[in-house]
């Protein structure tokens, strides 16, 4: 039996999961959280051999969340289920951590596939993806993230969405002069010229909900 922890706040996804789930005997869904919070509480009284990790979440980055699970419970597995595409957050993911990534318009057979090549110890990436990461070596231009650190990638896709200095640091529990640091390299790095082209990328690359 492959117990899994689902970590998704959106009701209706993790329903879903939990109906095709059901479906598959070796399966059982032994928990569920809705925050980063939540998933670590879980974490601390219960085991898990993969975890199914939405990284977009209410209270914590999902990439920081990934990196604290590794570090603690090295031997869980953790399988990224996202909104976002592969291009952006796969390979940061892969290397935070993670065992796999999937986008959560995936075909549930590609799921099913997933987990249970994940469970054998295994990495997944769409197969569609993977000559991009095969080329992950060629010339960084322009805008391309992975100019960024994991940090300054998180607050890009914060100021995408609208927050400001003040809410992301209160966000991160840093300082306002360090995000606005943070923000002065993200526009250096990646040849922003103002919040509106900096929004505007956000939102051509589906960074941002």
């Amino acid at each position: 039996m492959i117990n899994i922890l689902i970590v998704d706040d959106h009701p209706i996804v993790i329903n879903g999961l939990k109906q095709l789930m059901s479906e598959e005997p070796e399966f059982c869904i032994s928990g569920e959280a809705h925050s980063g919070a939540e998933a670590l509480q879980q974490l601390e009284t219960s085991s898990f051999d993969i975890i199914l990790l939405d990284i977009s979440l209410p209270d914590i980055n999902g990439l920081d969340l990934l990196k604290q699970i590794k570090e603690r419970w090295e031997d869980t597995k953790v399988l990224v289920l996202s909104m976002h595409p592969e291009e952006q957050y796969a390979l940061r993911t892969i290397k935070s951590g993670a065992s796999g990534y999937l986008t959560k318009n995936s075909l549930p057979d590609e799921l099913l596939k997933a987990i249970r090549k994940v469970n054998e110890g295994g990495k997944y990436i769409n197969p569609d993806f993977a000559e991009k990461v095969v080329l992950e070596t060629a010339p960084i231009k322009g805008t391309d993230t992975r100019k960024l650190s994991d940090r300054e990638f998180s607050i890009m896709c914060l100021l995408g969405s609208g927050k400001t200095s003040k809410e992301i640091a209160a966000n991160l529990n840093l300082s306002i002069k360090t995000i606005d640091t943070y923000r002065r390299r993200i526009f250096q790095k990646l040849q922003f010229n103002n919040i509106n082209e900096l929004i505007r990328f956000c939102l051509d690359n589906e960074l941002i909900q």
